[in-house]
């Protein structure tokens, strides 16, 4: 997986391409984690270009929104594609992790 990070007016985007699973997600968590340290405590992940993700990837999601959130900040997902999308309403956190169709629509309001 690769990822990369945009600064966007007061947020950072966390742009991610490949499968988020057991292989990626402690990448991923280690990214966040040193973003959130850096004072980066708004983030949307662009999820765009990831067409999996499993259980660990989730946790991922999950400890970043915390991390975020204790911080004072939050974390939202921005253009997740269709089987992303499943996997997240099938495990119900589709309402804690709200999916954006766009990434103007998570930057909006934050």
């Amino acid at each position: 997986m690769d990822i990369a990070l945009e600064p966007s007016n007061d947020s950072m985007i966390v742009a991610l391409s490949g499968r988020l699973d057991y292989a990626t997600a402690p990448d991923l968590r280690a990214t966040l984690s040193r973003s959130i340290h850096d004072g980066n405590t708004r983030l949307i992940l662009d999820l765009g270009r990831v067409p999996f993700i499993d259980s660990s990837g989730l946790g991922a999601l999950v400890g970043g929104l915390k991390q975020a959130r204790d911080a004072g900040g939050d974390l939202r997902i921005a253009r997740p594609l269709p089987e992303v999308l499943d996997i997240l309403a099938l495990m119900r956190l589709d309402r804690i992790l709200e999916p954006y169709p766009s990434l103007a629509d998570a930057l909006h309001g934050f």
